[in-house]
């Protein structure tokens, strides 16, 4: 590895830390990094997932006031968010790289597509519903085998089905939004290390850097626009789109 692929690497987590407090999307950076390092596709996205995850767990410590009030409310969506998570993990695995690559555009499509339209997906407070409810349940393990199958605009989604099926104030549905791509992340490493799909060199320069990148977001999130670093999100899948599609 190269001193110029291990300064991508490190600037691509540290942005994506950054763009993750601010926006969200950072999984488009760090995938596009790893994707140019030479890492099979599979393992790429693995290993991208291995790197946010301080980023989840920092988010939901931040919401803990929320998440303890409605605890309860969280357990069913719990549970199926992880059952969710390691089903679309092993499905996964159960691709080979060729097969998987010949998904990537398109999941790169949709995933841009769907974190463009964020801020129309953004739920408004409404009244809040019971979380264990068959839609609110069926929608979370949908939502969840995405998650542990690829991940990018997995928040933006989630947002928008936690709204439709079980209401309640953004900050509600936020909380519950980072505890559970939190559970399922963590399910899907636990398949992923197993599986031995994570590129560790990379993963190890990419870590710190999108825990310094997380903090420093939050210094940046009070001086620059959302609507600017959502653009620069939105450039990067545009960008890797047409590269899966152009080369595959």
């Amino acid at each position: 590895m190269t001193l110029a692929m291990i300064g991508l690497l490190f600037a691509a987590g540290f942005l994506s830390g950054a763009v993750n407090a601010i926006a969200g999307g950072g999984t488009f950076l760090t995938f596009g990094a790893l994707t140019l390092a030479g890492i099979p596709p599979i393992s790429a996205n693995a290993t991208s997932s291995i790197v946010q995850f301080p980023g989840y767990i920092t988010s939901t410590l931040a919401y803990r006031q929320e998440i303890t009030k409605r605890w309860r409310s969280a357990i069913a969506l719990t549970i199926v968010s992880a059952l969710g998570g390691l089903g679309g993990a092993l499905i996964l695995l159960a691709l080979d790289n060729p097969s998987f690559r010949a998904l990537v555009p398109w999941l790169l499509a949709g995933a841009t597509a769907i974190f463009a339209a964020g801020p129309f997906l953004k739920p408004k407070a409404s009244e809040e519903r019971s979380a264990s409810s068959l839609s609110s349940l069926v929608g979370q393990f949908v939502t969840s085998i995405y998650g542990g199958f690829f991940g990018a605009g997995m928040g933006i989604m989630m947002l928008a089905v936690l709204g439709l099926t079980t209401g309640g104030s953004y900050h509600h549905l936020n909380a519950l939004k980072n505890l559970l791509a939190t559970v399922i992340a963590a399910v899907a490493i636990v398949v992923f290390v197993s599986g031995g799909v994570v590129a560790w060199p990379e993963a190890i320069i990419m870590i710190p850097a999108v825990a310094a990148g997380g903090y420093s977001g939050v210094w940046l999130a009070r001086r620059v626009p959302q609507g600017i670093m959502r653009m620069i999100v939105v450039a990067v899948g545009v960008a890797l789109t047409i590269y899966y599609f152009v080369t595959g």
